[in-house]
C-alpha cells in the first residue's frame, strides 16, 4: 500500500477534496427571451488520495466535466470547497492560482486539436514552460525531448508538425504536455475517446505506468465503465449532477447498490459479471 501523508492523528489526508459543491447555469430557450436554470453540480463532495486513481463514470451530462473544469478552475462553482493539499483553491489570489496550476493539470478530449500547427511537436509539449517562464529556450527543448521520449514518442520527430502525427500520437503529445510541469493531479476528462480499441489501450497502457514514474495522481472521468475499472483504484458514480455511489472498484462492480450503477454496468459490451481484466 503507498503510503501517505496523515495528519496527527495518523488519518489520511487526501491530495485534493471536494466538499459540498454545486453548479447552475442559466441557459436561453430557443425563439424565447425566457430564461431557465440548469444544475449540473449538487452539493458534490469528492476525495482523492496521492498517487491513486479515481474515476468518474456517468452518462452526458451528469456534470463529470463541469466538476473537472471547477477543480481545473476553468469554471467557478457557486457555492462548496476545493482543497489541493492544504490549499483552498477557491480563496487564492491571481498570483497564487497560477502558481498552483503547474500542479494540477487537464486533458480533454479534443485537447489534440488544440495544438498550434505552427508548432513544431517540441515546442508543443514545451509551451507551458514558456507560458510558466521556465528555462532558458534551449533547457526547454531538452525537458520537451526528455518527457516525448517518456511517452513513446522518438526524439527525432521533434521538429515535426502535430498534423503529421495519427491521433494516437497527438494524445501521447498531449500527455507530455501536461506532464513537463510536473504536476501532482491529472485530470483526464474523456480523454481516450475517439481513439481506436488498440490505442485506448496503448494509452492507457502508458498512464498506468507513468503514474508509477512520476507518483502521479489521476481524476478519469469518462462514460467507460470498462476502461474505468481498468485503471482506477475508486470509482464515482454521478447521475444528475449528484454522486449515486462510490467505491473501490471491486465493490462497485461485485455489489453495484444504486439502480443507475447497475444500469450501466449491465450496458458495458459481453458483461455478465465478468472479470475486468
Amino acid at each position: 500500500m503507498v503510503a501517505e501523508k496523515s495528519t496527527e492523528t495518523g488519518q489520511r489526508v487526501p491530495l485534493l477534496r471536494v466538499r459540498n459543491l454545486s453548479k447552475r447555469y442559466v441557459q436561453g430557450r430557443w425563439f424565447s427571451r425566457s430564461k431557465f436554470q440548469v444544475t449540473a453540480l449538487d452539493d458534490v463532495s469528492l476525495a482523492v488520495y496521492s498517487r491513486s486513481t479515481v474515476a468518474l463514470v456517468g452518462e452526458s451530462g451528469s456534470g463529470k466535466s463541469t466538476l473537472a473544469r471547477c477543480v481545473a478552475r476553468l469554471s467557478k462553482p457557486d457555492s462548496g470547497e476545493i482543497w489541493f493539499e492544504d490549499k483552498d483553491l477557491l480563496g487564492l489570489s491571481s498570483a497564487e492560482l497560477f502558481a498552483a496550476r503547474r500542479q494540477i493539470q487537464l486533458i480533454f478530449q479534443n485537447s489534440a486539436a488544440a495544438m498550434n500547427p505552427r508548432f513544431s511537436a517540441a515546442e508543443v509539449v514545451g509551451e507551458p514552460l514558456c507560458i510558466q517562464e521556465r528555462a532558458s529556450k534551449q533547457k526547454r527543448r531538452k525537458q520537451a525531448l526528455a518527457m516525448m521520449e517518456q511517452v513513446g514518442i522518438p526524439p527525432e520527430w521533434a521538429d515535426r508538425s502535430p498534423l503529421e502525427f495519427s491521433g494516437g500520437q497527438r494524445q501521447r503529445l498531449v500527455i507530455a504536455r501536461a506532464l513537463i510541469l510536473r504536476p501532482k493531479l491529472l485530470i483526464l476528462d474523456e480523454a481516450l475517446s475517439g481513439l481506436d480499441l488498440p490505442i485506448q489501450a496503448q494509452i492507457a497502457n502508458l498512464l498506468v505506468n507513468l503514474q508509477a514514474s512520476f507518483s502521479l495522481t489521476y481524476l478519469y472521468i469518462s462514460h467507460d465503465l470498462r476502461m474505468a475499472g481498468y485503471l482506477a483504484d475508486e470509482i464515482a458514480v454521478m447521475q444528475r449532477g449528484k454522486i449515486v455511489e462510490s467505491g473501490s472498484v471491486g465493490e462497485v462492480f461485485s455489489h453495484p447498490k444504486h439502480p443507475h450503477t447497475r444500469v450501466l454496468i449491465a450496458s458495458i459490451p459481453g458483461w455478465e459479471g465478468s472479470s475486468l481484466s
